[in-house]
């Protein structure tokens, strides 16, 4: 009716535009997992953009005043009555991607359709939730305006997690230019090629410099070349060569040796001719490095790749059997999350205090971690985004058979963003090492809980203290020192394997069909057997140590550790990753037989005994400090105290009249400014060493040395990290400093979870984890989550035990 649309003319001032770049929350639910294929569709606000899902709407209605919402409704249409169109302007099907790159042309989509869903949109008017059809040509023109530019924005989800990324992008090689080509007659024919080394006719590559055609690279299982094509390189110093196949009129894979990448070659059209190769007369006739990665990319998800691959699987529905959707190389985060959700105490602290962190959020929930943090816990506990399709109480699934049934899951990129925003690997779309971002979200959850002067930090689940014992070897004094640690790395001895003979001679047989370039069959590898107890004791036992002249002890020490805390929850990484003898890394491919009963009770600390002597660190030497007397001298005939020119020279390590002349009248206000000056210690402040100069540094800044000290020891003798703790921490410096507590207990714990990783690397590959649910193991894989039949536990990489007392 006219007045309705009089009264939308009163709120077309409210309304937005988004701005080139802004993010718009089309895609979920800030609050929730809702999206436009729930139940209740997706409501985004008109001034703030925000996604909502139904149970949100009024809530976000009543905080701000918004009235005005775009609905978003995917609905599942029914292909099979759907007539296929005949229409001149049908789009093309979906193309196999044939570039390595995501959001252009050729590339992996950047927004995926919806597949077979249609979208409806409406206009919805709040608090009566009245809905206006769309499109609609009498609405306001700033209303329509908003509504256009909302459904023209990029989903926010694409603009967190990846933006549009090249992979494919080469630059001009270095070399191109003023490439060496010799002439020694060679004339290379358009087919028919073989390795000049050996008999393979597939993988090779023409070098440029002197028409040497050899094989490519040998891969991790002994397929794929011989690497003579790399050897001929490092022989003779030829940079580039092109891989023969794959040279068209519009060019080819050129590799330089000597700057490590795929690259162009400008020329290259006149390098090949050198050699008797009409570029524009070539055709394909093998699989392109680009084509061989997107390949890879593709089956990156399948099933077949992980533990378990080769059984029938149950899936798993219901409260605590949400999976999440892999947001791009994310399983690590995945994974992590995933484990951490299973602590009760840990799930807990943002279930209970969900519904009031949504009310107190003033700024973009989006960007509030607290607000992703209870999302996500709350979602993943309900099972709200877990349930079985209807009719089907286990769907099986196998990846083979597509029809199956599969998880959507969820999709976290909000929380993921904002813990890694700022930091150099988690902002990246690159894999991440699971054990290392697991301390990073510690860091960041105790900044938060520190911020917000938490009763209850959820990382104290995790805390717990090693006790480190040096003896003297001669004199038997010892020195005690606790350290605080979230996580029991333990070694991994190759050589206390139980079949480490076995080991051994299959390492010999491995490197004689390296030699003769014989493929390497899975079923014969042989993986050593170590059991824990050899973890255990090398990771707990004593081992002899040079002196310190820290600690004013010559000759010999012995070194131990215990446990001096057991905490609630006990995390162990076996650290199964080394360096080879030529630097890479590598990973030990090993069985552990990890018991899902663990005893730590004799590896527990009981700190310096009755009768031990302490061994103290000899006194430090006052610093040999040489003050510029005649820089004092100028100051005192400006006027200023003697002590407290003396300092100022001091303090700014005599570096001129200036700089001194600044600290004065920085500091002249300062309650110990006329005092003697005393030239301060090289001291220690609890377990942390404290560099005297960040001392002094930090002083500069205004702070008082006590706190000075206080800010680096906090923050392991960084100066930096120490700046910003004091910075954030001004109303409390004056409070007494509370020691860390931690839980305590028997030794007694139980497996609850593991991280199993494949790969050569934890920067690469693929993370799982596997968590006990009622008595039953369940195997999370990014968005499938299934009953577990046969559970590795001897491979996983990082494990969650449980205090049993």
């Amino acid at each position: 009716s006219r007045k309705k649309m009089a009264d939308l003319g009163s709120l077309a001032d409210g309304v937005r535009v988004p701005a080139g770049g802004e993010k718009v929350y089309k895609d979920q639910c800030v609050y929730s997992f809702d999206t436009p294929k729930s139940e209740g569709g997706l409501y985004v606000c008109l001034q703030t953009f925000v996604g909502l899902g139904r149970d949100f709407v009024e809530r976000h209605y009543k905080k701000t005043g918004s009235k005005l919402f775009l609905h978003i409704k995917a609905i599942k249409q029914d292909t099979e009555k759907v007539p296929p169109k005949v229409s001149v302007d049908e789009p093309p099907a979906e193309k196999k991607p044939t570039r390595l790159a995501i959001g252009v042309e050729g590339g992996f989509p950047l927004d995926q359709p919806l597949d077979s869903h249609v979208e409806h949109t409406t206009l919805v008017v709040l608090p009566e939730f009245r809905e206006i059809p769309l499109p609609n040509a009498a609405l306001p023109e700033r209303i329509n305006a908003s509504i256009a530019g909302v459904m023209a924005s990029q989903a926010a989800c694409k603009q967190e997690a990846v933006q549009t990324w090249d992979g494919e992008k080469r630059l001009p090689s270095k070399h191109a230019e003023k490439l060496l080509q010799l002439e020694n007659g060679k004339r290379i024919p358009p087919k028919g090629w073989k390795c000049e080394q050996c008999d393979l006719t597939k993988n090779l590559w023409l070098n440029l410099t002197d028409g040497s055609i050899l094989c490519g690279r040998r891969y991790f299982d002994g397929s794929g070349g011989n690497n003579h094509a790399v050897d001929h390189y490092t022989a003779m110093k030829y940079p580039l060569a092109v891989k023969l196949g794959t040279i068209t009129p519009s060019g080819a894979d050129v590799y330089s040796y000597e700057e490590d990448e795929m690259v162009l070659d400008p020329l290259l059209g006149q390098h090949l001719q050198h050699w008797g190769i009409n570029i524009s007369q070539m055709e394909k006739t093998d699989a392109t490095m680009t084509e061989l990665e997107i390949d890879m990319n593709m089956r990156i998800g399948e099933w077949s790749v992980l533990q378990e691959s080769d059984e029938k699987l149950s899936a798993a529905y219901g409260p605590g059997l949400t999976g999440m959707v892999n947001l791009g190389n994310s399983c690590y985060f995945n994974s992590v999350m995933q484990v951490l959700l299973t602590v009760e105490e840990f799930q807990q602290k943002y279930i209970q205090t969900a519904q009031d962190t949504f009310d107190k959020c003033n700024a973009n929930p989006a960007d509030d971690f607290n607000v992703q943090m209870s999302k996500l816990a709350v979602s993943v506990s309900s099972g709200k985004y877990s349930q079985a399709p209807p009719g089907c109480d286990a769907a099986v699934v196998k990846e083979e058979d597509s029809t199956q049934v599969q998880k959507e899951g969820i999709s976290p990129y909000m929380l993921k963003g904002i813990v890694g925003r700022g930091h150099a690997e988690f902002s990246t779309q690159r894999q991440q090492d699971a054990y290392e971002y697991l301390l990073h979200l510690f860091d960041f959850i105790d900044k938060i809980e520190m911020k917000n002067k938490s009763d209850f930090n959820p990382t104290a689940l995790f805390k717990f203290q090693l006790e480190e014992r040096l003896q003297v070897a001669n004199t038997k004094q010892v020195k005690y020192t606790n350290i605080e640690e979230r996580v029991l790395r333990l070694p991994v001895p190759l050589e206390k394997a139980s079949n480490y003979k076995e080991v051994v001679q299959w390492e010999e047989i491995r490197s004689e069909k390296e030699k003769k370039k014989e493929k390497i069959k899975p079923e014969e590898i042989v993986r050593g057997n170590i059991p824990f107890t050899a973890c255990l004791e090398d990771f707990f036992g004593s081992t002899t140590v040079a002196g310190y002249a820290g600690l004013g002890a010559a000759g010999e020490l012995i070194k131990s550790t215990k446990m001096a805390s057991f905490p609630d929850y006990l995390f162990v990484q076996l650290n199964k990753f080394m360096l080879a003898e030529d630097w890479t890394p590598k990973k030990l491919d090993v069985l552990v037989d990890v018991p899902e009963q663990l005893d730590l009770t004799s590896f527990k600390g009981c700190g310096r005994q009755v009768g031990e002597e302490e061994l103290s660190s000899p006194a430090e030497p006052k610093p040999d400090v040489k003050i510029d007397e005649g820089l004092v001298s100028a100051l005192v005939d400006m006027g200023f105290n003697l002590e407290g020119c003396r300092k100022a020279v001091y303090h700014t390590k005599n570096q001129g009249l200036e700089a001194a002349m600044e600290w004065v009248l920085q500091h002249m206000g300062d309650d110990d400014f006329v005092a003697p000056l005393d030239l301060p210690k090289s001291g220690s402040h609890g377990n942390v060493e404290v560099n005297q100069e960040h001392v002094i540094m930090l002083e500069a800044m205004g702070f008082t040395r006590e706190h000075s000290i206080r800010g680096l020891s906090k923050t392991g003798g960084s100066l930096e990290r120490a700046a910003d703790w004091l910075f954030s921490h001004i109303s409390e410096l004056d409070e007494p400093p509370e020691k860390p507590s931690y839980s305590d207990g028997s030794g007694l714990y139980e497996l609850k979870a593991f991280i199993s990783h494949m790969g050569t690397s934890p920067h690469c590959g693929h993370y799982v984890c596997h968590i006990k649910k009622d008595r039953q193991w369940v195997i999370f894989n990014d968005e499938k989550v299934c009953f577990s039949k046969k559970p590795p536990i001897s491979m996983a990489y990082i494990y969650l035990f449980k205090r049993t007392v």
